[in-house]
């Protein structure tokens, strides 16, 4: 079985001429590649799934879908706020 992952993005840059990000996914910091959104920003909320963001989210639906993942077991983490987690200013 395969799982998006919603994770909020907290860095953007050209690679290659790809938009790429790194998301924060309940703490842990992954390479997201922006290639089907490119307009996606710093701050905003994705479902990733193997590198790609392949869906964005509003904030009440990344929050749910976490808990809703951690209450079935289906991640193991720790209840980080994915709207604060991994920023830096």
């Amino acid at each position: 079985m395969c799982l998006g992952i919603p994770g909020r993005i907290v860095e953007v840059w050209e690679e290659n001429g790809t938009r790429m990000a790194r998301a924060d996914f309940a703490g842990e910091l992954r390479k997201v590649c922006l290639a089907y959104l490119p307009d996606l920003a710093v701050g905003d909320h994705i479902l990733a799934h193997a590198g790609f963001a392949l869906t964005r989210l509003d904030e009440q639906e990344a929050k749910a879908t976490l808990e809703l993942m951690r209450e079935y077991a289906i991640i193991d983490a720790p209840a980080a706020d994915p709207t604060t987690t991994g920023v830096t200013k």
